[in-house]
């Protein structure tokens, strides 16, 4: 009877283990926790302290103090700006729709209530990738968080939406968050990375193009990784391609050769020039010497106007080297 007695011992013992994992941690991580209504973003970072950090180094949170975003708004005195930097709940003026402007916590810019908080008259609560009654929260899963429909109410107001469904990037499965906010280390289980990157993050600059020699005085450049058009979303970005002459390894002064930009709307008599996902723009540099070589170069301009511009400079206009390449003559 002795192995009876054993048996019945670890029966007992493996139920006291199931009760205080049960009572302890529950489904959700312990009792459940009484709704709360959420009027900051900093509320969210008692739970979810990665995401949190991870946003608060973003573009999106600093949408609206961003000093470069002031000085091209005029400090919001135009008022359609306001809209994509302070908007209103997704969930609540509609997917897919125009945003709306808030009139609270503008400082907050695109924020965690933006994207996630639903309707008052859907029952409340938070978009997420899991229902859990037990939370604060309460978030409910919705597919919708991972739709481009979702990201458009903003960023197709210069067309970047529409620019990736005229590619072959929806064909191979790829979108806005394949990029954007991809899992971390590239595991599903550890969730999306929330620092939504784009233009202001060098590698991803990299990626999207490539800039080739052709010849002595010939290049070729690229869309090779962007899902939408190079550059995009906000018209006060630009991509210039510069070349300068290397007399004995020494580098002359930079001579631009052709500017990559979609207009602003009163630009009437500018052409858009942007690379589409998938393209190729030939170059050649004219007026090079041709007995010495020279280096060609891809900058990055986060605002469209150059100092002069009877005499552009990429090293005193706050543009960044993307890619470089030297032509022998």
């Amino acid at each position: 009877m002795r192995w009876l007695r054993g048996i019945l011992g670890l029966f007992v013992a493996g139920a006291v283990l199931w009760f205080l994992v049960v009572v302890f941690a529950g489904d959700g991580g312990g009792k459940a926790q009484p709704a709360r209504a959420f009027t900051s973003s900093a509320q969210c970072k008692e739970c979810h302290p990665q995401v949190y950090a991870e946003w608060e180094g973003s573009q999106h949170a600093i949408s609206w103090t961003n000093p470069r975003v002031r000085a091209l708004s005029n400090d919001f005195a135009n008022q359609d700006c306001i809209d994509c930097h302070a908007p209103r709940p997704i969930f609540v003026t509609g997917i897919g729709n125009r945003v709306l402007p808030r009139e609270a916590r503008r400082v907050e810019g695109v924020d965690c209530i933006t994207c996630h908080q639903l309707p008052e008259d859907e029952g409340g609560g938070m978009a997420g990738s899991t229902d859990d009654p037990r939370a604060a929260c309460r978030p409910r899963a919705k597919l919708d968080l991972q739709r481009p429909d979702f990201c458009a109410g903003c960023h197709n107001q210069h067309k970047t939406v529409d620019q990736w469904r005229a590619s072959e990037w929806p064909d191979r499965g790829e979108d806005c968050l394949s990029c954007h906010m991809p899992f971390r280390d590239g595991d599903p289980n550890k969730g999306r990375d929330h620092s939504c990157l784009g233009g202001n993050d060098m590698a991803l600059l990299k990626r999207a193009v490539e800039l080739r020699a052709t010849g002595p005085r010939s290049v070729e450049l690229s869309n090779v990784g962007a899902g939408h058009s190079f550059p995009t979303d906000e018209r006060s970005r630009a991509a210039d391609v510069f070349w300068r002459e290397l007399v004995a390894g020494e580098p002359g002064p930079w001579t631009f050769l052709y500017r990559i930009r979609d207009p602003y709307r009163d630009e009437v008599d500018v052409p858009s020039t942007l690379l589409h996902a998938g393209e190729t723009l030939k170059l050649d540099v004219e007026g090079a010497p041709e007995g010495a070589p020279i280096e060609v170069a891809l900058f990055y301009k986060r605002s469209p106007h150059y100092a002069d511009p009877d005499n552009p400079d990429p090293e005193r206009d706050e543009a960044v080297l993307v890619h470089s390449v030297v032509l022998e003559p």
